[in-house]
């Protein structure tokens, strides 16, 4: 008897052993692929190569740290020198000692801790409706997601293609003369908070976060019987971590050096803050408790920052919602 002949909707093992090998020389170029650079892997094993490219990073890092850190280190070291070392030898390490009365003469004798105190109040008051309006407005277009949100989210990114420049005469006067309200908002903290809460940056930002977020927990938290509020409050804002450390950090920051607007809106000097009072008393103060001054205005920026980045740069954003 003959071997019955195999079928011809299976492939001969020749076949199979070519299509193998076509797989797996695919991969390993594709391995190889993914592994290239500038330097091949036998470069890199040469010792020159080594020494050369950890010369090339040493450098790199130097440099860096030189054009972040520099200007921040230097502004430190000048706000406790006299104003003659500063002028004469501004790159020596304290020639004639530690003037620690400059701190003191900036945060009394021109009112710094006052000034500290509004721009607190200013940044304080941007950053919480900031978060409220972009939060909200982006749960809303992200999650809730109503008929007309496509028509709102064209809207809120048409707003960025406005200059700001602009923008200040038609705020200017919104503000001046704002709508169902008899009372001027200017020297208040409302005519800064309030535009500052526009930002569509920020709302789309929160909305391309919330639009990764896992759809089978709020359908788990509605069937729960979970309503929109209590679906933001608890399943929505523990997840979003890092985004609101992104959101927190960016507008903190835009509020602590802005300068223009609240020079418009504030222009009583007891409740300007120190972005726009530090230009102003700069003629009449010392250079060294001007720049004392300077350096307590950027503490809490740089405090913010290295707080927040933990926050943003971490991984645990989405521990505060899902069970394991």
């Amino acid at each position: 008897m003959t071997a019955p002949a195999p079928s011809s909707a299976q492939p001969s093992v020749a076949l199979r052993q070519k299509l193998a090998g076509l797989g797996t020389r695919r991969r390993d170029r594709t391995d190889g692929d993914a592994d290239r650079g500038i330097l091949s892997g036998h470069d890199r094993r040469k010792r020159g190569v080594r020494v050369s490219m950890a010369g090339v990073h040493v450098v790199l890092f130097v440099g860096l740290v030189v054009a972040g850190l520099g200007p921040l280190l230097w502004l430190a070291k000048a706000a406790v020198t006299p104003t003659q070392d500063t002028l004469s030898h501004p790159f020596e390490l304290w020639p004639n000692g530690i003037d620690w009365a400059n701190l003191e003469t900036a945060w009394n004798d021109i009112h710094i801790d006052q000034y500290f105190l509004n721009t607190v109040w200013v940044a304080a008051g941007s950053w919480f409706f900031q978060l409220l309006i972009a939060t909200t407005a982006g749960y809303a277009l992200s999650v809730l997601r109503p008929k007309y949100a496509p028509i709102l989210n064209g809207l809120v990114l048409a707003t960025l293609f406005v200059p700001a420049v602009v923008l200040l005469v038609p705020l200017y006067l919104t503000v001046l003369h704002p709508p169902l309200i008899d009372t001027s908002l200017l020297n208040t903290y409302w005519a800064v908070w309030l535009p500052a809460a526009a930002n569509a940056f920020n709302i789309l930002l929160v909305k391309r976060f919330f639009d990764g977020l896992p759809r089978e927990v709020f359908e788990a938290a509605r069937t729960d019987g979970a309503g929109p509020f209590r679906v933001f409050w608890s399943i929505v804002l523990p997840m979003s971590k890092p985004i609101l450390g992104v959101v927190s950090v960016f507008a903190v920051i835009a509020a602590w050096k802005d300068f223009l607007w609240p020079l418009l809106v504030l222009p009583d000097p007891a409740v300007q803050p120190l972005s726009v009072r530090l230009p102003a008393v700069q003629s009449q103060t010392e250079l060294d408790v001007f720049l004392a001054a300077l350096a307590i205005s950027t503490l809490i920026p740089i405090v913010l920052f290295l707080v927040f980045q933990r926050l943003f740069l971490s991984g645990a954003g989405l521990g505060g919602a899902v069970k394991g």
